[in-house]
C-alpha cells in the first residue's frame, strides 16, 4: 500500500495495545514513534485506522518539532476483533508503519 509518493517502511514505532479488549467501547492505545523530533527531521503526523469499522480512519494527530516525543495517548472504540494499523509520516516524506491484532470481548460500535 502506498501513501503519496511514500511506500510505508516497518519498524521504528513502538504501539501498545491490549491483546484483548473487555469493552470494544473504550480501548487504550499508546504510540510512540523513533524520532529526534528535530526541525531538521521529526514526525509530522501519526493516522490510526481500523479497516473493520464502520469508518476505518479511527484518528489523525498533527505533530511539530516543538514536542519533545512523537508520541501520542488515546481510546479508541472497535466493532469487532480487528488489525489495528498505525501510519507516522516524516517531515522528509518517508512513512513508518506498525500494526497490532487486538481481540474484542464486546464490540463498541454501533452501525
Amino acid at each position: 500500500e502506498q501513501i503519496g509518493d511514500a511506500v510505508p517502511e516497518e519498524g521504528g514505532i513502538t504501539l501498545r495495545v491490549p491483546n484483548v479488549a473487555e469493552n470494544g467501547g473504550q480501548v487504550p492505545v499508546t504510540v510512540l514513534v523513533d524520532s529526534p523530533q528535530t526541525v531538521e527531521s521529526h514526525v509530522t503526523a501519526i493516522h490510526l485506522f481500523t479497516p473493520r469499522n464502520p469508518t476505518a480512519g479511527v484518528a489523525s494527530f498533527r505533530l511539530t518539532p516543538l514536542l519533545a516525543r512523537a508520541e501520542v495517548q488515546t481510546r479508541i472504540r472497535l466493532a469487532e476483533e480487528q488489525r489495528l494499523i498505525v501510519l507516522a509520516q516524516f517531515n522528509d516524506g518517508r512513512v513508518r508503519q506498525a500494526s497490532a491484532d487486538i481481540r474484542v470481548t464486546t464490540g463498541g460500535c454501533l452501525t
